[in-house]
């Protein structure tokens, strides 16, 4: 493959969207990050939680212990943090700086907040729609497809958002469809280090830091 071509800049840009840095599993980061995105949408803490979710991430998510929560683990314990703590701007690393205050107060959350998980069936393996209840308003965000990908935003009865496109990647990502078992074997043979070296590094960081830990 050589360097001056559109395919090798795109497998680049490919690796550089795949290798994102993301605070713990990535299913339940996602929950959070849908989570911080419909309360920012409700302005508000919320009294009352409906999550509706395809079967795949409720299994992923059951056992999993959620980051930056004192070991709480599973679905409600994703919600509840990426209301009370997260940052959506931040995407994957939604809950990376949740305080000791919001710790605690995510447990005082989980204890006095309703919150209805139920499972719906649906062609994507990752679907979540989160709806907050307050006053007598109500917001909702769903992301399907894959983590970050929201498709839809609702305020009370007002469409704020709706994608055209549930299971493709948002026009920011690179086109997967040049992709083959080919072209990659090709790239990982040919590719220029140092077109790479920068996220390569971190991921090396980041491993060496988990298995030290």
């Amino acid at each position: 493959m050589r360097y001056q071509d559109l395919k090798y800049n795109t497998y680049v840009e490919i690796l550089k969207e795949e290798l994102v840095p993301a605070m713990g599993c990535t299913e339940p980061i996602a929950i959070a990050f849908c989570a911080s995105n419909v309360r920012e949408v409700l302005g508000h803490i919320p009294s009352r939680i409906e999550v509706y979710a395809s079967g795949n991430i409720i299994k992923n998510v059951k056992s999993v212990i959620v980051p930056n929560t004192n070991g709480m683990k599973g679905l409600k314990a994703s919600v509840a943090i990426g209301i009370i703590g997260g940052d959506p701007t931040k995407e994957l690393e939604v809950i990376a700086n949740v305080t000791e205050e919001q710790k605690q107060k995510t447990q005082e959350f989980l204890d006095t907040t309703p919150m209805n998980i139920t499972h719906i069936n649906s062609e994507e393996q990752l679907d979540v729609t989160i709806k907050l209840y307050k006053d007598g308003h109500s917001a909702s965000v769903r992301i399907a497809g894959f983590h970050t990908n929201i498709v839809h935003i609702q305020k009370d009865t007002n469409v704020l958002y709706k994608s055209t496109s549930i299971s493709k990647p948002s026009a920011k990502l690179t086109d997967r469809s040049i992709l083959s078992m080919e072209g990659i074997y090709d790239f990982a043979n040919s590719v220029n280090i140092d077109d790479v070296k920068e996220i390569l590094e971190r991921q090396l960081k980041y491993n060496k830091a988990i298995s030290e830990e």
